[in-house]
């Protein structure tokens, strides 16, 4: 049996290295709803990061190990958001939060509710600003969020997003009260949709690409299918695992019901 001290410490450090995950709010997706009335942001291409007053951690509960100082003048009530730097850094940003060691360097707190203050979405974030305003060297940015007239809005800010490398925008109800869970109050909209799958099949190569991965086949709730683009050499060289899950961008489905286009994105990154 363990020694009660022994114990102590082992539960000590059990709750200082997981929290219980955030019942976070979750996006679906934009297929013309009415949003007139609505806000809107740019959806951005970071890490899902939660600060509960206390200590900023993942979607699944695990805390970020941030430098010292990074979390200085945070306030003391819940913030929802995203880690997040500049467009096209994502591997930067995600390999760099997830390591103990990693380079913080640009990456702020970008943050798009307030999720237990009061009133709509823009007194929520109101909350925020105000608490900006007397501590300035916070490593956290208001998300901007624009009312929307018309879908013409939605899709002419979606065109000028995806031109400059963004990755598109979300579409909020401002009138409703943050709520975890799948929500039709916040929509995602983006030319291309992204999925996850799982390898299990590794397919060699031709040309440049002999003896190493040319492709992988992956299975999910549409079945089989290749995802033979979006590689990079050092992922060719060691493509993810069989048995691991996979991120892709895919555009609608084929008549066969699988992705049409699918390109790989990244390793599964929900921790």
């Amino acid at each position: 049996m363990l020694r009660p001290a022994l114990l102590l410490i082992l539960l000590l450090i059990s709750t200082t290295t997981h929290a219980a995950a955030p019942d976070l709010i979750l996006a679906g997706e934009y297929s013309g709803q009415d949003v007139r009335g609505w806000a809107m942001s740019e959806k951005l291409d970071g890490v899902r990061a939660y600060w509960d007053g206390h200590q900023l951690i993942s979607r699944a509960g695990h805390p970020f190990r941030p430098p010292t100082g990074f979390l200085t003048d945070y306030p003391p009530w819940p913030l929802d958001g995203e880690l997040y730097s500049v467009r096209g850094a994502f591997e930067h940003i995600s390999g760099s939060v997830r390591r103990a060691d990693g380079d913080w360097a640009g990456i702020s707190l970008h943050v798009f509710d307030v999720p237990q203050a009061p009133g709509t979405l823009y007194q929520r974030l109101a909350t925020l600003h105000d608490w900006l305003k007397d501590h300035p060297q916070a490593r956290i940015r208001l998300i901007p969020q624009i009312p929307i007239r018309d879908p013409a809005q939605v899709d002419a800010a979606l065109h000028s997003i995806e031109a400059a490398g963004g990755e598109g925008v979300m579409l909020r109800d401002p009138a409703r009260p943050y709520h975890g869970g799948r929500s039709p109050y916040l929509l995602k909209h983006k030319s291309a949709h992204d999925a996850e799958c799982t390898v299990i099949a590794h397919h060699a190569g031709t040309g440049r690409n002999a003896h190493r991965l040319g492709a992988l086949t992956c299975e999910n709730a549409h079945g089989k299918f290749r995802i033979g683009s979006g590689f990079s050499d050092a992922e060719r060289e060691h493509p993810p695992a069989i048995g691991s899950t996979i991120t892709y961008r895919y555009r609608g489905y084929t008549k066969k019901g699988t992705p049409r286009f699918a390109t790989y994105l990244r390793p599964r990154t929900g921790e």
